[in-house]
């Protein structure tokens, strides 16, 4: 699922950029529940005065099925707008943002990990009301241990009304006994296992919170005018001209009360290993993003170098991209290699990511639709094609096709990432082992498969060695095997007696 932002805004100075090293050597935490090691009880203040403006960042790219905005009104209520469809089909009708104004907003872009994909009531944010007002989630992740908990939950009485494993927060919240939201909030987070990256919104309060692991990104920054913003990516600070100035934490929640405009910083859970997801470096977030602390282009090219290193293309005449998530790393294959690089491969805009295609179908529809080969490039030419991932084989067999139609010589392929032969749990989408290509074959059978006359991917001791000591703090699982957190299988339920 993919999380789009949130704002809220002061008339104070900018803040502007901090290390994330500075950063924690700066901050306090409020210790909610017991951590590693308990500091005082500390908040560290912002700044004040909310003028009645928001603002939305739409991270597009993560999530193609379902856009939504939850804002609050001036008159301190909640409304919502949901849709179907890009951001530019829901709220192309200009009616439907002027329907949204007030102080702050939460917006999220659908990518389905877990609930039906083509369902509006799956379309974030979720806005309830419970005893205590209303409140409004966007989640960025994957739940292990949602069937589990909403099993306690219905047998308990709670009704669900989508198939999302975020609507288990909202009733774990609702059914909490601590006062007041945050308090709540941390109970829910207790119970819950997996990758999350969440927003919630209130009348007077938003929260941002990460999982202990730090499986998602989440980014906070500021505009000149003091403007709060949360997001997934930093690109979507770009937009609105905002400063970015720190990772939200693992384990950690930040909270900014609308009344005074403090911004709070708050240890959610005890701290555990982190293990941010290394796929969002190699192809889901945009390269113009800092995630994780380091920038996404070279990150990509830095792979792509290392590419080359272990799996040159002798006798190679030009390097050439998958677009666009293989660039970077086509581009920093040709440095190494001493090759020319060029755009073999134009991708119409905008036909949609094909890997994040809710169906096969559509997905071969789409492979077809956004490349366009230049033939001048290709023909007669011994060509290096370079993608971020290989993941089903589908995209990889048909650019293959249209190269050699296009007159290609040869067409190497190369991967600059590690085979990927395990489903990820914790938010992109590779729900069965059986459709991913490198677990039901050996390399020369994907090769064989893909139709390349050569094919090799970046060793996953290579993909290590470039994050170096950092290398334990990042989630591999696709290429490994190795979960960090693994499902929680449900448990038998005492059903309610009438």
């Amino acid at each position: 699922m993919g999380l789009a932002a949130a704002a809220a805004v002061s008339t104070s100075r900018l803040v502007h950029h901090r290390s994330d090293a500075g950063l924690n050597r700066q901050r306090q935490h409020k210790q909610l529940r017991s951590c590693a090691k308990p500091s005082p009880l500390a908040l560290r203040r912002g700044c004040r005065l909310w003028p009645p403006v928001a603002a939305l960042l739409p991270d597009r790219h993560r999530g193609e099925e379902g856009a939504g905005i939850v804002a609050v009104g001036a008159d301190g209520k909640l409304k919502s707008v949901t849709g179907l469809g890009l951001v530019a089909d829901v709220f192309g009708d200009p009616s439907r943002l002027a329907s949204l104004p007030g102080p702050a907003a939460i917006g999220h872009v659908r990518y389905s990990t877990a609930g039906a994909a083509a369902s509006l009531r799956n379309v974030q944010p979720f806005l309830a009301g419970y005893r205590f007002g209303q409140v409004a989630v966007a989640h960025n992740g994957n739940l292990v241990n949602y069937q589990a908990l909403r099993n306690k939950l219905e047998a308990r009485g709670s009704i669900f009304n989508t198939s999302s494993d975020t609507e288990v927060i909202l009733h774990l919240i609702a059914t909490s006994l601590s006062r007041p939201l945050l308090s709540r909030i941390c109970d829910a987070c207790e119970r819950l296992a997996g990758a999350y990256s969440l927003l919630f919104l209130t009348a007077d309060k938003l929260f941002a919170v990460r999982d202990p692991h730090g499986f998602r990104p989440l980014v906070l920054g500021r505009r000149r005018n003091g403007a709060v913003a949360f997001a997934s990516e930093t690109c979507a600070l770009d937009l609105i001209d905002a400063t970015y100035e720190c990772e939200v934490e693992p384990g950690e929640v930040v909270v900014v009360d609308r009344r005074d405009m403090s911004v709070s910083y708050a240890c959610l859970v005890p701290h555990r290993p982190r293990r941010a997801c290394v796929f969002e470096h190699i192809y889901f977030a945009l390269p113009n993003s800092i995630v994780f602390s380091h920038a996404v282009h070279e990150r990509r090219t830095a792979f792509g170098r290392a590419l080359a290193e272990e799996s040159p293309a002798p006798g190679a005449g030009v390097v050439i991209p998958v677009p666009d998530s293989g660039f970077y790393a086509a581009l920093g294959f040709a440095r190494a290699s001493g090759l020319e690089f060029q755009q073999g491969l134009i991708r119409w805009h905008y036909s949609g990511r094909s890997f994040i295609q809710p169906t096969q179908a559509i997905r071969d529809l789409a492979v077809k639709l956004k490349l366009a080969p230049v033939h001048g490039v290709i023909r007669g030419k011994s060509v290096v094609v370079v993608d971020d991932s290989l993941v089903r084989g589908t995209t990889s067999s048909k650019i293959v096709r249209l190269l050699r139609d296009s007159g290609a010589r040869e067409v190497h392929m190369r991967i600059a990432s590690p085979p990927v032969v395990g489903s990820c749990l914790y938010g992109i989408d590779t729900p069965s082992e059986g459709e991913l290509i490198s677990n039901r074959m050996d390399l020369e059978g994907v090769r064989r498969e893909i139709g390349s006359d050569s094919l090799a991917f970046l060793s996953l001791d290579k993909l290590h060695g470039i994050y170096g000591a950092d290398a334990e703090g990042y989630c591999d699982a696709c290429f490994s095997r190795k979960y960090p957190v693994l499902p929680t299988l449900p448990e038998p339920v005492v059903e309610l007696e009438d």
